[in-house]
């Protein structure tokens, strides 16, 4: 009887300290939600992007956050990326996909085990659950309007571009043509170059010895700016021949202060880089009220030419923190 006693009392002795238990796990700091943002290539148009990404990476304690670089630009690539990622039970992955028809089976396997959101350039036919980015269709016309300020008189133009099969390609060329349907402005052809700066101003200047009347070389990456510009500068050709671009790479701002680009056509990739982490944390925290019916958020663009480009400058160097 004495030992039935102790025993019960040596249970009871137990109860506080697994209330306490209960109470210290129920105050346990929350899951880490793991996240990625992964590129379709290695130009500096990321480096923006990632600011953005730390940024909000920084302000959500809950949250780490990894920067993937697809290095050669390709879709094999950005699989073996994802697939490492899936591997080391990533919660989601922000994604811009080289070629989103053909990757649209990757996209819906690995929505399976994490949240996918797309961001830069859209995969709609997937089972991504948001894209963050620009509107592409958009952000064409904006650069045919300045074709069309540049070239009043109309002219041969040749566009590049680093691959056709990303939909942010195929939409840009959509909205350019839209606006200059109907003008004296011709479109010779569109050269791509596998996301090879080296190939990008050989494409530009093949097309300067080629076509001697050409008017206006139209770059849709970020990069491909830079590219033209070297190349119509070995040609001496600076003035004679017109450059439209797109984004914000260091050499076309140059460019544009000079005289020597046009304007350019940019996104606000720092947006990107933060409102994907902070949208796919808030998703994943199950709060997903944010998502429009078209599953697309906007990331609104501008255009910047020789007023703007000092203002636009400060403002850039000032996400950069230089």
């Amino acid at each position: 009887m004495k030992r039935l006693w102790l025993l019960t009392l040596s249970l009871l002795l137990l109860v506080p300290s697994c209330n306490s238990a209960d109470k210290a796990d129920s105050g346990a700091a929350p899951k880490e939600l793991k996240l990625a943002f992964v590129t379709n290539n290695n130009s500096d148009f990321w480096t923006i992007a990632r600011k953005g990404m730390e940024k909000a990476d920084n302000e959500l304690a809950d949250v780490s956050a990894e920067f993937k670089i697809d290095s050669d630009g390709t879709a094999a690539e950005q699989k073996r990326i994802v697939d490492d990622l899936l591997t080391r039970g990533v919660d989601g992955i922000a994604i811009s996909p080289v070629d989103p028809q053909n990757q649209t089976p990757l996209i819906n396997d690995a929505a399976r085990k994490a949240l996918i959101f797309t961001q830069d350039s859209d995969a709609p036919d997937s089972d991504r659950a948001c894209y963050v980015g620009t509107d592409n269709v958009a952000a064409g016309r904006q650069a045919g309007e300045l074709i069309k300020e540049v070239l009043p008189s109309g002219g041969k133009i040749m566009l590049f571009v680093g691959k056709l099969d990303a939909r942010n390609a195929q939409e840009r060329i959509q909205g350019i043509k839209e606006v200059l349907n109907g003008t004296k402005v011709e479109i010779i052809d569109v050269r791509t170059d596998d996301t090879d700066s080296a190939r990008a101003k050989s494409n530009a200047a093949d097309t300067i010895v080629k076509y001697s009347d050409i008017k206006a070389l139209v770059g849709l990456w970020s990069y491909n700016g830079p590219a033209i510009l070297s190349a119509v500068k070995d040609a001496k050709r600076v003035g004679q021949i017109k450059i439209v671009t797109f984004d914000e790479a260091e050499d076309t701002l140059a460019g544009i202060r000079e005289g020597a680009i046009y304007g350019t056509v940019v996104q606000q990739p720092f947006e990107f880089g933060y409102q994907a982490i902070k949208l796919m944390a808030q998703a994943l925290k199950g709060d997903k009220s944010f998502i429009p019916e078209n599953k697309q958020i906007i990331v609104p663009t501008l255009v910047v030419n020789k007023a703007n480009v000092d203002e636009f400058s400060t403002k850039l160097n000032g996400l950069l923190g230089k």
